[in-house]
């Protein structure tokens, strides 16, 4: 049974990667991750607010937009509560690079290209096989155009992308008027993977103290509904990889996104709650599921339900809307 496949040129035993997360800023950590059996690593985000810190750019940034929305800076964490400077995750990136042979994939993540381009030839020099670019951007200015925010991703791509000759994969988020277009100029751009979704945190209310809070919830199996649209509408529609992230809790979620079009699947929140040790769970289940299935290749699996594939390729459109509504109404009426 093979179950390789290629992600950003890259050619993986598996597709099963450990995605960013607190777990991968420990090399140890990152150690086991490949004794368990994960193909590659996303190594934890440095953040653009980490590389300004020092520089002009960093007070211009925080205090950006302050006279419209006077508790903003408090939206922002004091820089010294980071867990990691520039330089120490320049060393761990290097010393995970040395102790394991999976790739390791270093994580920017920020909303402009300024001090990028510099650490991304950084993370390059440190033995990064590729970097995820995180574009955790909300354009909370109601001035702004949805052309000019996608414009910000297509700059960033090109000049990431020209300033290193590793892979480059951008982690997007799901709220574009138009996520295929946006995927499309990124191709165009170079991208070398599309990373489908990032999960844009959304801030709580504490209704007694007044305060905005400040919490992670870890992510859940049945948000992977959105994943498999998008990884099923822009399979074989672009040149770049298709990375899945989300609500992978088993063999099922993994399985679904390589049939809807993924060469790569992450997870992060099962790590988190089951362990390391998981990833060896996540790899024994797919390959038992395949030989039950009489699978041969993860090849052979990959799009399978795409759009372009499936018998209905209405059922991702509209149409499929007015069928849910109806198939409820049956099912109440009994």
């Amino acid at each position: 049974m093979d179950l390789h496949t290629t992600y950003m040129g890259m050619k993986l035993k598996h597709p099963i990667i450990a995605s960013a997360s607190p777990l991968t800023e420990e090399v140890d950590n990152i150690k086991r991750m490949e004794d368990a059996g994960a193909s590659a690593v996303v190594m934890f985000s440095l953040f653009e607010e980490q590389l300004q810190h020092e520089s002009a750019a960093m007070e211009h940034f925080m205090s950006y937009g302050t006279n419209s929305f006077a508790e903003a800076l408090s939206y922002f964490p004091a820089v010294e509560e980071y867990r990691a400077g520039p330089e120490r995750y320049l060393d761990i990136l290097r010393r995970a690079s040395e102790a394991v042979d999976i790739p390791v994939i270093g994580s920017l993540n920020g909303i402009t290209d300024e001090g990028w381009i510099d650490y991304a030839k950084n993370m390059e020099q440190a033995g990064a096989h590729g970097i995820e670019l995180n574009i955790y951007y909300i354009p909370a200015d109601i001035n702004i155009s949805g052309q000019e925010v996608e414009q910000r991703y297509v700059d960033i791509a090109k000049h990431v992308k020209a300033s290193v000759s590793i892979p480059v994969a951008f982690k997007l988020s799901a709220y574009f008027s138009s996520v295929g277009h946006l995927a499309k100029q990124l191709d165009e751009a170079g991208a070398d993977a599309l990373v489908l979704f990032n999960r844009f945190w959304q801030p709580d209310f504490d209704i007694d103290q007044r305060e905005i809070v400040h919490n992670l919830d870890l992510s859940r199996s049945g948000q992977i509904r959105l994943r498999l649209l998008w990884i099923a509408l822009l399979y074989g529609r672009v040149k770049a990889s298709l990375g899945a992230t989300t609500g992978v809790y088993s063999h099922v979620e993994v399985i679904k996104y390589l049939m809807a079009g993924a060469d790569a699947v992450m997870t992060t929140s099962a790590l988190l709650k089951n362990g390391i040790a998981f990833l060896t769970t996540l790899h024994d289940q797919l390959k038992q599921w395949m030989e039950e299935n009489e699978y041969s290749s993860v090849a052979q699996m990959k799009g399978s339900m795409s759009q372009q594939h499936v018998a209905d390729p209405t059922a991702f459109e509209r149409a499929n809307y007015i069928k849910i509504l109806e198939s409820y109404k049956s099912s109440y009426a009994l």
